[in-house]
C-alpha cells in the first residue's frame, strides 16, 4: 500500500492553494454549516467494519472511561457511541490525542499509524483531523497570553496578521492538501467504504461575544477566532466533497453550548474545565452531540458530485 499516500499529479497539488484560498476569502463563512452533504460508498444501513481516525476531539481525553492512556481515548467518545448505536460488527477506534495528518502514517507512542486500521473490507470510516496541523494548541496558548495583557483589544488578531497576511488562514490553506492526502489514502485502502469527514464543534460564542476572564481571550479576538474555526470547517467540507466523502457539520448542532456557557449548558470545556475533559475540548455531552451529528449523516444518502480532475 506504499502508493496510497502519493499525490496523483503535481498539478492537483498546485490547485489546492488557489481553490481553497478563494473559498476562504471571507464571504463564504456561512457555507461551513449550510452545505449539503455528499456521500461515497454504501448508503444507509448497518456497517460491518467501522474505523475511526482522528485527533483529541475524536479520542475524548479525560472523559470517563479512558481505555487508552497513550492516546487519551475514551470509550464514550463519539465513535464509540456511533458504533454502539449502529450495532457495528467490527469497530476499531484508533483516534489519538495530539494527532496530525502525518500520524496517519506514523506511530504515536505505542500506537501504530492510524491508517493501518483501514482494510479493504472496511465499509465505514470517520475522519476528524486538521486542527493540530494548523497549530490549534499553540494558537489557544498564544491568544490567552496576549488576551490577559490586553483584554479589551484584539492583540491575537494583530499578532497573526502582522505580516500583512492572516497566518491562521494561511495555515488552513496549507492543511487542505494534507487532509486531501489522508482521504485519498483511506479510499485507496478501503475503496468501498463510506467516508465521513467530521468537522469541529462550536468552541466560542457564535455571536462573537466573549467571556473574559473565564476564557482569557481579548474581547475583540473572540469573533476573529470564531471565524478562523469556521474557515477550518469550510476547508474540511471542501476537501471532503473533492474526495467524494461526506462532511458532517458538528458546529451548527453545538451552537449555544460553547466554552463560554454555564457549566450545565456547555459541551466544550474552557481552559479550566469543570467537567472531565481536556481544556478547550468537548466534554461527554459534546461527544454525544457529535455522535448525534454523525448518526444523522449516516441516515442521509446523496449522490456525490463528480470530483474535479
Amino acid at each position: 500500500m506504499g502508493n496510497d499516500a502519493q499525490p496523483r499529479t503535481a498539478a492537483r497539488r498546485r490547485r489546492w492553494p488557489v481553490a481553497v484560498g478563494a473559498a476562504l476569502s471571507g464571504c463564504t463563512l456561512v457555507a461551513a454549516s449550510a452545505a449539503p452533504a455528499s456521500a461515497h460508498g454504501a448508503g444507509p444501513g448497518r456497517a460491518a467494519h467501522y474505523v475511526a481516525l482522528g485527533d483529541s476531539y475524536t479520542s475524548g481525553p479525560l472523559i470517563p472511561r479512558q481505555v487508552d492512556a497513550n492516546c487519551a481515548r475514551s470509550d464514550r467518545n463519539y465513535p464509540s457511541i456511533v458504533a454502539e448505536a449502529r450495532e457495528v460488527t467490527v469497530f476499531k477506534d484508533v483516534s489519538c490525542s495530539g494527532a496530525t495528518t502525518d500520524d496517519m502514517w506514523k506511530s504515536q507512542g505505542t500506537n501504530e499509524p492510524q491508517l493501518e486500521a483501514v482494510r479493504r473490507n472496511t465499509d465505514l470510516v470517520t475522519v476528524q483531523i486538521g486542527g493540530n496541523d494548523m497549530g490549534f494548541g499553540s494558537i489557544i496558548a498564544t491568544c490567552a497570553r496576549l488576551g490577559s495583557q490586553e483584554p479589551a483589544g484584539d492583540p491575537c488578531r494583530r499578532y497573526y496578521t502582522s505580516s500583512g497576511a492572516d497566518q491562521l488562514t494561511v495555515s488552513i490553506v496549507r492543511t487542505a492538501p494534507k487532509v486531501d492526502r489522508v482521504l485519498r489514502a483511506v479510499h485507496a485502502r478501503a475503496p468501498h467504504a463510506r467516508v465521513l469527514v467530521v468537522g469541529y464543534p462550536d468552541l466560542l460564542p457564535d455571536d462573537g461575544s466573549g467571556c473574559y476572564p473565564s476564557v482569557p481571550f481579548a474581547a475583540k479576538d473572540f469573533p476573529y477566532l470564531r471565524d478562523a474555526e469556521k474557515r477550518l470547517n469550510l476547508m474540511l467540507r471542501l476537501v471532503a466533497e473533492w474526495n467524494h466523502a461526506q462532511y458532517v457539520d458538528t458546529y451548527r448542532p453545538t451552537r449555544g453550548h460553547d466554552m463560554c456557557q454555564a457549566p450545565a449548558d456547555r459541551w466544550i470545556e474552557p481552559l479550566q474545565p469543570a467537567s472531565p475533559a481536556a481544556p478547550a475540548h468537548p466534554n461527554a455531552k459534546g461527544e454525544e452531540a457529535m455522535a448525534r451529528a454523525v448518526l444523522g449523516a449516516l441516515d442521509r444518502f446523496t449522490v456525490s458530485p463528480v470530483r474535479p480532475r
